[in-house]
């Protein structure tokens, strides 16, 4: 088995991702660069090949000390999104790079939510906090609503007559 890096790995992840995603003039694409120290972000028009709006923390006047942590990728995110609202667009498909979306990657782009981008997926996102607050499962404590699976065996045919005689209760 060959060894591979996790740059190559990445770098083949990202190509995968860009046959798939494609910026239009209508919705361009929102590509997110992450290195160690820093975090950039570009809004490109594919179509076109033009760059409509960019913004990374290695800008002196974005005014992040430093640029590899949560919020500087934050501060990134709301910057280009009024940049892009600036320029005319309100709807950006995104492009993660390769990267996780966890961490930094997840902050600008929900700090870009937040800012204005794609205001649908921002009530999506609310519905489902909010739908996860009021039910009683989150207000009693519990970690999960899925019902616990039963083991194999005897365990799961007690589970399947205890069922049984319950709906034959009701």
């Amino acid at each position: 088995m060959a060894k591979r890096n996790r740059a190559e790995v990445r770098s083949a992840v990202h190509r995968r991702i860009r046959r798939k995603v494609l910026g239009t003039t209508e919705r361009p694409r929102l590509a997110v660069y992450r290195s160690l120290n820093h975090i950039y972000a570009q809004v490109i028009d594919d179509e076109q090949a033009r760059t409509i709006a960019a913004a990374s923390t290695t800008e002196k006047t974005l005014g992040a000390k430093t640029g590899g942590n949560i919020e500087a990728a934050k501060l990134v995110g709301k910057t280009i999104a009024e940049r892009t609202l600036a320029a005319g667009v309100d709807r950006v498909v995104f492009d993660r790079g390769g990267y996780l979306y966890h961490g930094r990657v997840r902050a600008l782009t929900d700090a870009a939510r937040a800012a204005g981008l794609n205001k649908d997926e921002v009530r999506e996102t609310e519905a489902v906090s909010a739908e996860e607050a009021s039910s009683p499962e989150a207000k009693a404590g519990e970690a999960s609503a899925k019902p616990k699976r039963a083991k194999e065996g005897k365990e799961k045919k007690e589970v399947k007559a205890k069922e049984a005689k319950a709906k034959e209760d009701q």
